[in-house]
């Protein structure tokens, strides 16, 4: 009996999130070695391309994401994308040996119903279903209720990136996510298109001479560079174990909402099958708020700067001041009530 396409994205889509779990480490343990001595990636800084942390890192993501680009080959979306929640127990667990970032017992609660969640969507999963060529693909991708869901997110993150991202790019975490997320979304669309003409072609049926084939390769390194360039400056401004679960739950609940869209995952499911992958899903967003909200945020620092702990009981109600250098950062020890 021969191996199912569900199984081989099973195991894909597993091999993906050990990578990629990794990556998030590697690349930021490499970040932080940059901030001390140059520019960091946060603030516009590009010092980290000549580290070779980073770069080992950026290897290990890329060879998790073949194996999650191959994966979507095999299986359906609404399979694939939401065993990333393996790749956040991964960094978690990393997180906490290799860059000291606790990891509570609620936090291993978390990693526990993330687990749960994607066993229950590998049970109900839907069987894949492949086009016959690129121009079937096409067709499902210029469909009106699926271009309506390209220029809404195309808007957003226009919207993100000229007024956000100057603004509340360094305090609030969604803004550098929510870019990468919309643009993932498109992105697993548009590999997930790659992906079957290459298929298509390896069996004999060539997809090269179609204009719709180069179209979606365009589309998807446009993606890629637009999701790694936000992404390494989340990483660089917050905690490496917030920035993976909130990641995950934006680009995974998008990416769903895109492929249920454009490819009708769930069409030919019955209810049962669906409300359980649905119950699935929530199961492993409830343990990916459980990892947020037991983990301690990082405190993000701009460079060259110097920190200084000053008591708050020596510096109350304008008693003292403090020393006036431009270029530092004082922090309040708060002992006492101003």
């Amino acid at each position: 009996m021969g191996v199912s396409d569900n199984t081989r994205g099973l195991v894909l889509a597993m091999l993906s999130s050990l990578f990629i779990g990794t990556s998030f480490i590697l690349k930021k343990k490499g970040l932080k070695r940059t901030a001390d001595v140059g520019t960091r990636a946060g603030t516009g800084g590009y010092a980290y391309l000549l580290e070779p942390l980073w770069w080992a890192g950026m290897i290990t993501m890329i060879v998790g994401e073949i194996a999650n680009f191959v994966a979507y080959i095999f299986a359906p979306a609404v399979l694939v994308t939401p065993l990333g929640a393996l790749s956040i127990i991964v960094s978690a667990v990393l997180a906490h040996f290799m860059l000291k970032e606790q990891l509570r017992q609620m936090g291993i609660l978390g990693c526990m119903s993330c687990i749960v969640g994607s066993v229950v969507i590998v049970i109900h999963a839907p069987q894949e279903h492949t086009p016959s060529s690129v121009l079937e693909i096409w067709n499902l991708a210029t469909e009106p209720a699926f271009l309506i869901y390209v220029a809404v997110t195309l808007s957003i993150v226009l919207v993100l990136i000229m007024y956000f991202e100057p603004h509340y790019g360094q305090t609030n975490i969604v803004v550098y996510l929510g870019i990468c997320s919309l643009m993932g979304s498109l992105t697993v669309m548009s590999i997930k298109a790659i992906g079957i003409a290459i298929k298509l072609t390896l069996e004999g049926i060539s997809q090269a001479s179609y204009p719709q084939t180069w179209f979606f390769l365009s589309v998807a390194v446009i993606c890629v560079i637009t999701q790694l360039n936000y992404l390494n400056k989340a990483l660089d401004t917050f905690n490496a174990a917030i920035v993976s679960p909130i990641y995950y739950v934006m680009f995974t609940t998008l990416t769903i909402i895109a492929s249920a869209i454009m490819f009708r995952d769930w069409s030919g499911q019955n209810t049962s099958s669906i409300i359980s992958e649905i119950c699935g899903f929530i199961t492993i967003l409830s343990g990916t708020i459980i990892l947020h909200v037991t983990r301690e945020e990082e405190t993000a620092t701009l460079p060259g700067k110097v920190i200084y702990n000053c008591p708050s009981d020596q510096y109350r109600n304008g008693s003292q001041t403090l020393p006036t250098f431009s270029e530092d950062i004082y922090v309040v020890t708060k002992r006492s009530v101003l």
